[in-house]
């Protein structure tokens, strides 16, 4: 084959749905362990991409805001399949863990009063607050490579933290600092790469090569950009306008629908920047939920498969299942409708910037006049989710307010949390599994010294 050619034998895209819906039950981990998934699965066994395509999609979905996993799918699938591909693919990774979620979340409001579990759950939420923090350093240490870039994040910690000033502000102002520091002083605002070769050789040639060209379909046209955009369009204003139609526009559900809207095209720095933004929405101005509920929903985020940032699907779920508590038999189908929600209006821009987006953006690669301001607004959310894990502590470690006792139980779990996230670089899987049998042996320890 000579260089450059496509191969006539692609993968059919009935394969191509196999692998991306067992993707969606297997992927656990966050992130960083779905991407490594994925890298392990479609570079290194299967060879459908190649090491450095991989690496430039991935770059790309880095980029956006909303979850780089999940978008990274979307793209590969529409790169080799088209936008259905990418479409079915992308759906298939996030449509397990929203089931799953709606499962666990009627069984949390159902049974979370029942004092086992109620004890597992409150060993949990110490290795949350660990496990967010230990996000925290890992972002930084990625993304954080000098001093400018310190003191935006440093700067938005500030902000966030004694002024309570609002996450949108606080993207808004760090992507003016980046546009003016790109053109001032770009040295400050190249991004680097954080994901290097893992050392696998490409000794055969994959499906989409090195020297494979762009596909056709994934090439800009502005007549096509247009098409998908007004569909996309009305995949968003159909949806709202239906659900402001049956319910009222100041209801809960058109609430939830605009207010994931707004996150999914906020919240740069994958899923644990999305966090603050959900927490000053959903708890302190619609009050959905409470702050400890809050913890439970990344906990269960954190052991289902799929994307992290389905935590929006717990969430839409409480909202709509205790909104309805009261006069309906069962309220179970107002929380799934309240997940459904969240979910469809979280991801709906994620496909949005996927299919219109790629081909343009791809164009612009390695510009840092375009780069820059998104630079600086990664920094900027190292500073909110570090206010985020000082915020969670604190509600852990002093349960009733600074004049309260402290919950020393809460603090060494928390402690010994870290210590295998960041010294033996434990899974969170396991730190999770282990806290909360360490809140289940407290709770039995408690019941034996009672008695």
């Amino acid at each position: 084959m000579n260089p450059g050619q496509v191969k006539q034998n692609p993968i059919p895209l009935t394969e191509a749905l196999k692998f991306w819906a067992k993707l969606g039950f297997i992927s656990f981990g966050g992130p960083a362990g779905q991407i490594s998934v994925l890298h392990q699965e479609l570079v290194e066994k299967r060879r459908w991409i190649s090491e450095r395509r991989f690496l430039h999609a991935l770059n790309y979905c880095m980029l956006l805001p909303g979850p780089e996993a999940q978008q990274l799918v979307a793209y590969i699938g529409w790169l080799m399949h088209r936008s259905w591909g990418g479409i079915l693919a992308g759906t298939l990774f996030v449509l397990p863990s929203l089931f799953i979620l709606i499962g666990l979340s009627w069984v949390y409001l159902t049974f979370g009063q029942v004092p086992w579990i109620a004890a597992i759950f409150f060993g949990i939420k110490p290795a949350v607050t660990a496990i967010v923090i230990h996000a925290a350093v890992r972002i930084g240490k990625r993304t954080i490579h000098n001093q400018a870039l310190r003191w935006i994040a440093l700067g938005s910690f500030l902000a966030i933290f004694i002024l309570n000033v609002a996450f949108p502000i606080i993207v808004v102002i760090a992507a003016l600092i980046g546009i003016w520091g790109g053109k001032k002083y770009p040295q400050y605002f190249q991004q680097k790469s954080s994901h290097g070769s893992s050392g696998v050789v490409e000794h055969l040639p994959a499906i989409i090569d090195d020297n494979t060209p762009t596909p056709e379909h994934a090439q800009f046209n502005i007549q096509k950009t247009i098409k998908h955009s007004a569909i996309a369009a009305l995949f968003w204003i159909i949806p709202i306008a239906s659900l402001a139609a049956l319910f009222g526009w100041k209801t809960l559900y058109p609430q939830i629908a605009w207010f994931f809207t707004k996150a999914a095209f906020l919240t740069f720095g994958g899923a644990y920047a999305v966090l603050p933004y959900v927490y000053q929405g959903a708890v302190d101005q619609f009050q959905w939920l409470s702050a400890g509920q809050m913890m439970d929903g990344l906990a269960l985020g954190e052991t289902t498969p799929g994307p992290l940032i389905m935590v929006v699907a717990f969430v839409g779920y409480l909202a709509g299942h205790i909104q309805h508590l009261i006069g309906n038999a069962n309220p179970f189908w107002f929380g799934a409708l309240g997940a459904c929600v969240a979910t469809w209006f979280t991801f709906l821009p994620s496909f949005f910037f996927i299919l219109v987006g790629g081909p343009l953006i791809e164009s612009t690669h390695g510009n840092v006049s375009f780069t820059a301001p998104l630079t600086a607004i990664t920094a900027a959310v190292v500073g909110v989710i570090a206010n985020l894990g000082l915020f969670f502590a604190y509600h852990v470690f002093l349960p009733h307010g600074l004049g309260g006792s402290i919950s020393w139980i809460s603090m060494v779990i928390c402690l010994l949390a870290a210590l295998a996230l960041f010294k033996y670089q434990k899974g969170v899987i396991t730190v999770l599994a282990g806290s909360a049998l360490a809140g289940l042996l407290a709770y039995l320890s408690s019941i034996l010294l009672g008695a």
